[in-house]
């Protein structure tokens, strides 16, 4: 129960989805279709210590990503989209000693329905 209220006020106290330079313990909400979340990282010696924490709606049971990211990698967080829809991703990045976070639209790609077999 307490894991769901201090998710619930992260959620409310973190700034919306949008690139973004994100600094150590400041948390970024995210919402990725329906899916609600927030990301922070710390330093760590080893690089930045990035937490992704997601739940469907507000009583979801939440999901939490972890990577460690050194200079110039990315982590992606995905939601599939809905049929014939794009699917909905954040990337997180860290560049220049920065951590951005963005969100990343994939244009062109369109699940499509199955056709019926023709005899």
């Amino acid at each position: 129960m307490y894991r769901y209220i201090a998710f619930a006020a992260l959620c409310m106290a973190a700034m919306p989805a949008h690139a973004d330079e994100l600094g150590a313990m400041k948390a970024e909400s995210i919402d990725l279709a329906g899916f609600l979340g927030v990301v922070y990282y710390t330093p760590q010696e080893d690089g930045y210590r990035v937490v992704t924490t997601i739940a469907q709606g507000e009583a979801g049971l939440p999901v939490r990503f972890v990577a460690t990211l050194t200079e110039n990698q990315i982590v992606a967080v995905s939601v599939p989209g809905k049929l014939g829809e794009s699917d909905q991703i954040i990337k997180i990045s860290r560049v220049g000693g920065k951590l951005v976070v963005s969100p990343q639209p994939i244009d062109g790609i369109v699940v499509s329905s199955p056709k019926p077999a023709v005899d």
